[in-house]
């Protein structure tokens, strides 16, 4: 457990699930990509999390997708499996169906649209995290679910639970990541879901990130966590600078659908997401466009 907590320490990239013009799974460009990712040092890869439009993705290809992942990374960096929803059972369920040998963690979002109150948010991640064969990192995005996983919750189950590990912090509310970073037990591992807020959480003693723009520039953006981690934060503040632009404008017309473009600018995969997903306007399409361009020449 110790060496999976230190390897999950850094940039994970939360990767996006390339699709054909037919709508089916394009593993060829999902080669390319992943080659890109690792090749360019990320620590370690998220699978069908939000980025990779995971609501889309039906249960028999998910664990194609999951086993091929798997044959394709090789043991090279760890694999990160995002199993969520709003119903506990159908949570446990999912996890005990997937083919999770080379899978080293689940991702598991908060429950959504029911809306539970702490103590049901409590009860659900306890009951996973028992459950699990594999250690648990929550996920908390209010902006998307409608619900949060307060600090105390968040910190009942790190104490509580020892198969639960980690946390994704994606509320943007510094507050509450504080309180967790403050009273966390050891071990448990704090991981910014923002990438725009990765620098400053980092600073006050966050584990690193689990990425978006990483698809596109893993390189860079894993050196400003490894940096940040160092504690220089006079050279991670300017590649943080070169790519806030960049993360804002992906983010401004809906994610996956802005990274997706980046991608495509890119040569990486083709721009298609499965529906109700679809892609940027034209002109946030061009701004991001005119963004790499500046950052490729800088």
């Amino acid at each position: 457990m110790q060496n999976l907590l230190s390897t999950l320490r850094g940039t994970g990239v939360a990767i996006v699930t390339p699709f054909t013009k037919a709508g089916a799974i394009d593993f060829r460009s999902f080669d390319k990509l992943l080659e890109h990712v690792i090749g360019n040092g990320a620590d370690y890869i998220v699978l069908m999390a939000t980025t990779g439009e995971s609501p889309t993705i039906s249960k028999q290809e998910k664990k194609t997708f999951c086993e091929y992942a798997v044959s394709k990374i090789n043991g090279r960096v760890p694999l990160v499996l995002g199993i969520g929803g709003n119903n506990t059972t159908e949570v446990i369920l999912s996890i005990h169906g997937m083919p999770l040998n080379g899978v080293d963690a689940i991702l598991s979002v908060c429950p959504y649209y029911n809306k539970p109150q702490q103590e049901g948010i409590y009860q659900h991640f306890k009951t996973i995290g028992e459950a699990s064969p594999k250690p648990v990192i929550l996920y908390t995005v209010p902006g998307r679910t409608g619900s949060n996983i307060a600090a105390t919750t968040t910190l009942r189950l790190a104490n509580d639970v020892k198969n639960i590990i980690g946390i994704k912090e994606a509320s943007g509310n510094f507050d509450q990541i504080y309180h967790v970073l403050k009273d966390r037990p050891k071990d448990f591992l704090v991981i910014s879901g923002d990438d725009g807020l990765t620098l400053p959480l980092l600073s006050a003693g966050a584990d690193g990130v689990i990425s978006v723009v990483a698809n596109v520039y893993p390189r860079e953006f894993s050196d400003m966590v490894r940096l940040g981690l160092e504690g220089n934060f006079d050279k991670a503040r300017l590649i943080h600078f070169k790519l806030i632009d960049l993360i804002n404008a992906l983010f401004s017309d809906g994610s996956p659908a802005g990274i997706k473009a980046a991608l495509e600018i890119k040569g990486i995969c083709k721009n298609y997401l499965r529906l109700p997903l679809v892609p940027v306007r034209p002109d946030i399409y061009n701004t991001i466009k005119n963004l790499i361009q500046q950052i490729d020449n800088a």
